[in-house]
């Protein structure tokens, strides 16, 4: 077989969750939180096929229980319900009754089998679910295929997020239209193997569920578990993807010309979300991106950039625009990968600062100007081999402090 289509990914207007054909949502307020929109639904108009990553912390919340259990037994999804206000974690027996009731309730409104509708929630750990509210909600919701309804389930599944995180990619598989979009929320907690984060995508294409989920882990490496805010693991993090096969094109395999073209596409959504994520983490200021080239292998690469851009004093140092490149050498040091002390090279933006692993002369001034910058990027050269990665963080600020001093207040 040859590749059907050389037509690279191309984002779309709108960058909308329900883009793609068949797909519905929406969201309200239903009582969670004091006033902003706390309950969301989105419904493809067809069972789909599904994937899904979860947190690696040992302890889940409820949702991610009740959710995996779902996937388990039919393999596809119709539906996604979603609170934000209240995280249904760490409340036992309980919290899985209160899980599956917003399942089911889901389900009845719906009309569709409770086993094809995931849940999934985001807030204050450790406080028991008020279910009569959310009940009540779950009833009113009215989900749409057109942008309103999108907006207004990307705000609902927000906490301490300022902005809302969307974005959408069509290309070309064996002459179908086919898109990927998705929405996601993630300010603070952030340190994937996955993260206090949500993210929920869709797409029209054929694929079956094993490849979708293979397609999603391989992606998920490279964009989502590559960002970092605080270092911190939530109990809540979920990524699901819906695949409706509504776009009619031939069922998607690794063996597919335009194989890697679909997971181009998914990589470029994913990458959107996880750096709209670590841009918007708690209090921040800035983007901070890392990329490590020459390292033995793209794992170790991606483990060093992850390491510096989560490094609280490299955080710091950006906050205050010092060009303190001790701490990115220190870093690099500890994160355990295979390297030369005497061959590191290192970039601040444009401005070499280490070379061959000893200090080079830069202009103080000049750097300042580049660190004041809403976005600011490391590379890091080893010169070990031709291992790449890249990580994606933000600033450390006296904000993030207050936010997290008074969450619960």
């Amino acid at each position: 077989m040859t590749r059907t289509t050389v037509l690279a990914p191309k984002r779309i207007s709108g960058n909308n969750i329900v883009s793609p054909i068949g797909f519905k949502a929406t969201g309200i307020h239903c009582g969670i939180k004091h006033k902003k929109n706390d309950l969301a639904l989105l419904v493809s108009e067809i069972p789909a096929n599904v994937a899904g990553v979860f947190t690696t912390n040992a302890i889940q919340a409820a949702p991610l229980v009740v959710t995996k259990e779902a996937m388990l037994k039919v393999g596809k999804m119709q539906a996604i319900v979603v609170n934000s206000g209240n995280a249904n974690a760490c409340t036992g027996q309980q919290g899985l009754i209160d899980a599956r009731l917003m399942q089911q309730t889901a389900a009845e409104k719906l009309g569709i089998s409770s086993n094809l509708v995931g849940v999934a929630s985001t807030g204050i750990i450790g406080e028991m679910m008020k279910m009569e509210p959310i009940v009540k909600g779950i009833r009113k919701l009215e989900p749409s295929a057109e942008l309103e309804g999108s907006i207004l389930f990307s705000q609902a599944i927000l906490t301490t997020d300022t902005v809302t995180k969307n974005t959408a990619y069509s290309t070309v598989i064996d002459g179908k239209k086919i898109i990927i979009a998705g929405t996601a929320k993630g300010s603070g907690m952030i340190d994937p193997n996955m993260a206090t984060m949500l993210g929920f995508m869709t797409t029209d294409a054929n694929i079956e569920s094993i490849h979708l989920q293979a397609a999603l882990k391989t992606v998920t490496d490279l964009t989502f578990n590559a960002i970092t805010v605080d270092g911190d693991t939530s109990t809540n993090d979920m990524v699901l993807i819906m695949a409706n096969g509504m776009a009619g094109n031939d069922s998607l395999t690794p063996a597919h010309p335009d194989w890697e073209l679909f997971i181009e596409t998914l990589q470029a959504v994913s990458q959107d979300l996880a750096k709209m994520i670590a841009k918007d983490g708690e209090g921040a200021t800035k983007l901070i991106e890392v990329e490590v080239t020459g390292a033995i292998s793209n794992v170790e690469a991606r483990r060093i950039a992850k390491t510096v851009v989560g490094s609280p004093l490299v955080k710091i140092a950006i906050f205050g625009c010092d060009a303190n490149w001790g701490r990115i050498i220190a870093a690099v040091g500890y994160s355990g990968a295979t390297l030369d002390p005497n061959a590191i090279k290192i970039k601040i933006g444009p401005t070499i600062v280490v070379e061959n692993g000893e200090p080079v002369q830069f202009s103080e001034a000049e750097l300042l100007v580049y660190l004041k910058q809403p976005e600011v990027k490391i590379i890091v050269d080893l010169y070990q081999g031709s291992g790449q990665g890249v990580a994606w963080g933000c600033d450390l600020t006296y904000d993030y402090v207050q936010i997290n001093a008074t969450y619960r207040s």
